[in-house]
């Protein structure tokens, strides 16, 4: 694997989202809302289907534009300077997008190529990450031929390429293998450990977030409805044993409706 201390990040915080509201149309996705990410921290996006994770990360990475509020990665605007803070960024989508018709080992090429590493680089780099995940016998066939979890994982490796200072993963384990997700959960932690790099990491999976994350911000339908550490939140809804998924199903109101749930199937 890549050595998390072989590059170095810019100095400055790594993002700072500040008043962010993102619509379409009429519908607000994403509500006023502001959050930062620390260097040297995981910070996990939580919230349910629609909450407005990943149209935050969309905005974040230059996709959608802000209908107001400010983003901030390490001092840089992604719309003035768009080209700047996509060099300081790397991404998964929700959804695996890749060229179908590529082998995994030239579309590492051609994100290689982009990120202008060497040709040295770039196949130390790709058989690191192949070797990782045990796709190395994937290498050479067509991406359209591939499991989804193998797709994930050319991703993932996609993204940490060119072992950018900003890593913004929206449901980065989808799909993966339960090693994988070993080997996930390992490799953040370790980019992270030496100082000024950032993580923003949007899950569902509340029990990895408990884990991996430094804080978190719980989104619902757009709002900010809690942030901070699992010890802040505890504080927040007055349970100093609560686990992140009681904390996550009070702050969003679905404690009643769970129940309620569970009732009508005979639970």
């Amino acid at each position: 694997m890549v050595s998390s201390s072989s590059s170095r990040a810019p100095n400055g915080l790594p993002l700072r989202v500040e008043a962010l509201t993102v619509r379409y149309g009429a519908q607000v996705a994403v509500d006023q809302l502001t959050f930062e990410v620390r260097p040297g921290e995981i910070y996990g996006l939580l919230g349910s289907n629609g909450a407005g994770k990943s149209s935050t990360i969309k905005a974040i990475v230059g996709l959608v534009p802000p209908a107001s509020g400010t983003i901030s990665v390490f001092g840089m605007d992604p719309i003035k300077t768009p080209i700047a803070v996509k060099e300081r960024i790397g991404y998964v989508p929700e959804s695996t997008l890749l060229f179908d018709a590529l082998t995994p080992r030239e579309f590492l090429e051609y994100i290689a190529s982009v990120r202008h590493l060497t040709e040295a680089e770039a196949s130390e780099r790709a058989r690191s990450y192949a070797t990782a995940f045990q796709i190395e016998s994937d290498f050479e066939r067509p991406i359209a031929t591939l499991s989804n979890g193998t797709r994930q994982k050319v991703l993932i490796a996609a993204a940490f390429l060119h072992q950018p200072p900003l890593l913004v993963l929206d449901e980065p384990l989808n799909n993966l293998d339960p090693r994988a997700v070993r080997i996930m959960k390992e490799l953040l932690t370790s980019y992270v450990r030496h100082g000024q790099r950032g993580v923003l990491f949007s899950t569902h999976t509340l029990e990895v977030a408990q884990q991996l994350c430094q804080r978190v911000a719980i989104l619902d339908h757009g709002l900010l409805r809690g942030e901070g550490t699992l010890e802040e939140l505890r504080q927040g809804v007055q349970q100093g044993d609560a686990s992140l998924e009681e904390i996550f199903l009070r702050l969003t109101r679905e404690e009643e409706a769970v129940r309620v749930a569970v009732r009508s199937l005979g639970g």
